[in-house]
């Protein structure tokens, strides 16, 4: 093992043993050596004889605030919400259009709406299932692997990403494969143990020890909205004591967890006899025998789960098994100070693991009992075709990870379900869209795979159902304002019968619903259940700045930004708002106006909604 503290030096070194011909596999996520690799890049772009091919996914990146609003909201606060993280240089080549011939770059995810209209990336995507991954990067044959570790004593963990590098590196010592294994430590990794999570020293030809570790990207936690709220709280219906859970991550994701809390504490009860939505299951009580959680993303909310007995059920000595994780400063932090004792009960295993029954399935069907993969979409179509990953255009929002794997465990397991959530509109081009659709664009997880699918109005049932019972249904946790549509479709291509009626109960499908069913336990149901980097004011300006956004981007939304500006009282925090924002008031041009407008179109603050 050669120990190195230049990262040039390093890069140069790797140059030296790759003859300049250098296929590297990086990593998804957080597990990237930036360092390192930045320092690759850089050689490789004064050095057009050197050949530099990057297989990847999720390259991480600070936002670029595009708008005067972005940049005077995210400016002030970028370090404390995203920490001093170093931009990727490929990547910012790739946004220029400045990447030399001489570098390629693969990816098969991409870091949700990113890069949108980027076309080298575009055009580089890799569509491939998290575990059909593998097999893709190595008929690529990498003979260069660069991972960011943790280190303790003698020995390295391969941390937030055992995904598939575990996999790799078990394959070169079955001598399947022959590749230079390149180490970059950072000491805010946490050291956690897995199958394949930890390696000798001499698994790492260098070694970059840089002397100043750059600061681990972080995660921002997005408000939960009233949709997200009563979608976890549906979803906590479906999850059985003793059982399996995978979630995905999010809003959602983050509500679902919250959700699951408050079911533990019985704190639930009263939220779920309010509930105006009927035909859900009961809802369930204390996890006595607890959850085990096998997932490909260890997120926050999970964490929180088991940090507060949810997740305790254990198979061989551990409560979670996962691939990756991409968090928050805070997340990592209590990972890194856990009590040992309660940490060797997280085990970071190859997504091989995680998201396939392949290999030892007996011992993974009896583990993953009444398993639950809860996972989000982006649109589900009126028959149950799945769409998550790619726009009506054909750009790449972000990719197929593991929910095709999740969905096929669900079926493959005597008592999984396969959990697609999502709510049921957007605001797209300043029109609110049904995301409830006749047909989509995409299909990532096909109707031949239907099974739960759940909209903050309630939950459909499409395992098992003909196409007739499986429209019904979709159309009855679909936005109200878009049924009628929705029937007519289906009526005229002879999927529904000529006689159908919307059923009385599904017709109240609507944000008043939700807000009006929420209204007397608001405190149950906070924006941020697992916490923030924001300040408070900022979160008094997120909704707005959504609101603002949203009523822009048409003559008639803007007309109504300045007539609430002008007409309705001022919000209660508009003057901190407005400085926050760098405005003396809301007089300060158009911008502040707008803004003004936004703040008193909280309908927490007026009556109706910012739907209509």
């Amino acid at each position: 093992m050669q120990r190195l503290t230049d990262a040039d030096r390093a890069a140069r070194e790797v140059v030296a043993r790759t003859g300049g011909d250098i296929r590297l596999a990086l990593p998804l996520g957080l597990g990237k050596p930036v360092t390192l690799a930045n320092a690759l890049v850089r050689l490789a772009c004064d050095d057009p004889s050197i050949r530099l091919s990057i297989f990847t996914a999720l390259t991480l990146e600070r936002p670029a605030p595009s708008s005067d609003m972005e940049k005077r909201f995210l400016g002030p606060a970028m370090d404390r919400l995203f920490g001093a993280y170093p931009q990727l240089l490929y990547a910012d080549l790739l946004r220029r259009g400045e990447l030399p011939e001489n570098i390629t770059v693969n990816e098969f995810f991409l870091l949700a709406g990113r890069w949108i209209g980027v076309e080298p990336m575009q055009q580089h995507y890799i569509s491939a299932n998290y575990t059909h991954a593998r097999d893709v990067l190595i008929s690529h044959r990498p003979n260069v692997l660069a991972q960011l570790v943790a280190e303790e004593g003698d020995s390295f963990s391969l941390s937030c990403n055992t995904d598939i590098s575990a996999d790799l590196f078990r394959f070169r010592e079955a001598g399947e494969m022959a590749f230079l294994a390149v180490a970059e430590t950072n000491p805010e990794l946490p050291f956690l143990d897995g199958d394949g999570a930890v390696l000798d020293r001499d698994a790492f030809e260098i070694v970059l020890a840089p002397p100043e570790p750059f600061e681990l990207f972080s995660a921002v936690k997005r408000p939960v909205s009233d949709a997200d709220h009563a979608i976890g709280l549906h979803v906590s219906r479906l999850i059985e004591d003793g059982g399996t859970l995978q979630v995905g991550i999010g809003s959602i994701g983050d509500a679902v967890a919250h959700a699951l809390r408050l079911r533990h504490r019985g704190s639930d009860a009263a939220l779920h006899t309010d509930c105006p939505f009927p035909g859900l299951p009961a809802p369930g009580g204390p996890f006595k025998a607890g959850l085990h959680g096998v997932t490909e993303m260890l997120g926050g909310g999970l964490l929180d789960l088991f940090e507060q007995g949810v997740v305790s059920r254990r198979v061989n000595g551990r409560a979670i098994t996962a691939g990756f994780f991409v968090e928050t400063r805070d997340f990592y932090r209590r990972l890194r100070e856990m009590p040992p004792e309660r940490r060797a009960q997280i085990a970071m295993v190859p997504v091989s693991f995680t998201n396939a029954l392949y290999g030892n399935e007996a011992e993974r069907r009896a583990a993953r009992v009444k398993a639950r993969f809860v996972n989000a979409a982006m649109q589900v179509s009126l028959m149950g075709d799945v769409m998550s990953d790619t726009a009506e255009n054909g750009q790449v929002v972000s990719g197929v990870g593991g929910q095709f794997d999740f969905v096929a465990q669900a079926f493959a397991l005597d008592d999984g379900r396969s959990v697609i959530t999502l709510p049921a509109t957007r605001w797209s081009g300043g029109k609110l869209q049904s995301n409830i659709r006749w047909n989509v664009a995409a299909v990532t997880v096909p109707r031949h795979m239907r099974d739960y699918v759940v909209t903050e109005y309630g939950i459909a049932d499409l395992r098992g159902k003909t196409d007739a019972q499986v429209i019904a249904a979709m159309i009855s946790v679909a936005d109200s304002r878009f049924q009628e549509k929705l029937v007519d479709q289906a009526r005229k291509a002879g999927k529904l019968p000529g006689d159908y009626r919307l059923p009385e109960a599904a017709r109240h499908n609507l944000p008043e619903t939700v807000r009006d069913w929420f209204a007397p336990h608001r405190e149950l149901l906070p924006d941020f259940p697992s916490g923030t980097d924001f300040d408070e004011i900022e979160r008094v300006l997120l909704p707005a700045l959504a609101r603002l956004g949203r009523h822009s981007a048409t003559w008639r939304g803007k007309l109504r930004l300045f007539f609430a500006a002008l007409s309705r009282p001022p919000h209660p925090r508009e003057r901190e708002a407005t400085d926050r924002m760098g405005f003396a008031s809301r007089f300060s041009g158009v911008g502040a106006l707008a803004l003004a407008g936004a703040l008193r179109l909280d309908a927490k603050q007026t009556r109706g909604t910012d739907s209509t």
